[in-house]
């Protein structure tokens, strides 16, 4: 075993022992390191990515072109640096509001609005509630087929009978970054609700997010039923 091998080995036993807590902001990076840089010291890779950035947000911030830039960064380095923050992302939008009681069009904007920052792209999700309005999960259904109902409506009644729903809440946003509920979304809203009634499932709202703003469907009397 190198002396390598054995600081990779006390660093990896310490965090499994307790965490990240006690160590810099360089080691916690040199131990992600060890990952895509499987041999030899990556202490000096780890100091010289947090002095190019400024700090460890700030590599982990950075574009893969701007990680490729640093001596010594190669393609893999780079996309587990990006992985990190990609998968926290994902873990906090998948454990977050489960179980939340979701009542007012504030919850449903404090609920929606993560999904949708930075889209570029029109995209759909369902909320999945109990009888109570308890979340029971979030699933994506689609990009850009928000006016195209009979697509959205077989997607729609499939997610939310496998989730064992009472209660769906449709959101989707508009790219053009005007919430203004267009004909195609009100219609698509009456199909849906109509749809649903006959598996004894309550499309509650139906909400469209842009950056900053959100139209709620049913305080907007648009529903129909």
């Amino acid at each position: 075993m190198s002396i390598h091998d054995g600081h990779r080995k006390r660093m990896k036993e310490e965090f499994l022992h307790h965490g990240l807590e006690g160590l810099p902001d360089h080691q916690a990076l040199e131990l992600l390191l060890f990952y895509s840089r499987l041999q030899g010291d990556v202490n000096p890779l780890a100091h010289l990515l947090i002095r190019e950035f400024g700090s460890l947000a700030g590599v982990l911030d950075a574009t893969v072109e701007q990680l490729m830039a640093v001596p010594g960064v190669g393609e893999n380095t780079a996309v587990l640096l990006k992985l990190v923050t990609a998968l926290g992302n994902r873990y906090q939008l998948a454990r977050a509001d489960l179980g939340e009681i979701i009542n007012t069009s504030r919850d449903l904007w404090e609920l929606f609005n993560p999904y949708f920052f930075g889209a570029r792209n029109e995209m759909i999700y369902l909320a999945c509630l109990d009888a109570k309005h308890k979340l029971l999960g979030i699933r994506k259904l689609g990009e850009g087929i928000v006016n195209a109902a009979e697509i959205t409506g077989r997607r729609v009644t499939e997610v939310a009978l496998a989730m064992n729903s009472s209660v769906v809440v449709l959101a989707h946003n508009h790219t053009s970054g005007i919430a203004t509920p267009s004909r195609e979304d009100v219609a698509t809203t009456r199909y849906l609700h109509e749809l649903l009634e006959r598996v004894s499932v309550e499309l509650w709202d139906h909400v469209i997010l842009v950056e900053g703003d959100m139209v709620s469907l049913r305080e907007s009397g648009m529903m129909g039923g």
